[in-house]
């Protein structure tokens, strides 16, 4: 897991540009590369047309039932990019899916309603990120070299895998570490990861990060995908979070052994599902 160690912060010109100032604070949680600066929050690595488009987008869903989404800001140029640094809002709330999945999944559904007329961005067909290749890797759109240790169990998913009917939407990809809850007020989005897949696979991945990381029981999978169809969208799931770990650790991983018995867990359960058997 990262740490909020990790982060190095931005220059002080960016922070200039961005018409803020004070100390930054690294955050935890998704890459450990995020700081606060008062009440804002700076990650690296933006690419410049996708947190255009991201920008927008947000600012569209701003004020809709059910979910807020912060507001992400402009720099001195009038541009949300510099130097590679994006900013937003920080929005107050508190991260951790554990006791609140019904909460979670509802927020994530009313997210992807506001989303539901938005046409296929154009970017997403040049991303070569981990997440990216891991997600084709899962839809059968893509190969990637595995260690043996994960070639198996992929190639065990691989072959339970069907035909999806649902139509493919622009989703938020990674929600699960993502809904922050405050008392009185809509879960917060926050950190959106774009993906053009049925509007489920985002609870499907909901649903296999409860399994793998959070002690979640074994009928959030009934809440989250129930059906045939749902079960496919797991083994997807599954398969894209399998993929990613290995491929964000570098060439030669293998994965850790506590790590290896949880997908191995999950996919039991997965292969169950499938099967039609509980």
């Amino acid at each position: 897991m990262p740490r909020a160690t990790d982060a190095v912060p931005p220059p002080p010109r960016v922070l200039k540009a961005f018409g803020l100032s004070g100390r930054p604070e690294p955050l935890a949680g998704g890459q450990g590369h995020s700081v606060r600066v008062a009440g804002a929050v700076l990650k690296p690595g933006a690419d410049a047309a996708e947190t255009e488009w991201a920008a927008g987008l947000m600012e569209r869903l701003r004020g809709r039932r059910g979910f807020r989404v912060p507001r992400f800001l402009r720099s001195a140029d009038g541009g949300h990019v510099v130097e590679g640094w994006a900013a937003t809002e920080f929005l107050p709330g508190e991260p951790g899916p554990a006791g609140r999945w019904a909460a979670l999944l509802a927020a994530g559904r009313a997210f992807h309603e506001a989303l539901r007329d938005v046409p296929r961005p154009a970017h997403l067909d040049a991303r070569r990120d981990p997440w990216a290749v891991a997600d084709r890797l899962a839809w059968g759109e893509a190969t990637a070299r595995m260690p043996a240790d994960v070639r198996r169990p992929l190639a065990r998913l691989e072959r339970l895998r069907a035909p999806v009917d649902a139509p493919a939407r622009l989703i938020h990809g990674d929600l699960t570490g993502n809904v922050l809850f405050a008392a009185g007020r809509d879960p917060a989005v926050i950190d959106f990861s774009p993906y053009w897949r049925p509007v489920a696979y985002a609870d499907a991945i909901v649903a296999v990060d409860g399994l793998l990381h959070h002690g979640a029981p074994h009928d959030l999978v009934d809440s989250a995908v129930p059906g045939a169809e749902g079960a496919q969208l797991l083994l997807r799931a599954l398969m894209f979070r399998l993929a990613a770990s290995v491929l964000l650790a570098g060439p030669g991983a293998v994965l850790p052994e506590d790590e290896a018995a949880g997908f191995t867990r999950v996919a039991d359960l997965v292969e169950r599902r499938v099967g039609g058997r509980r």
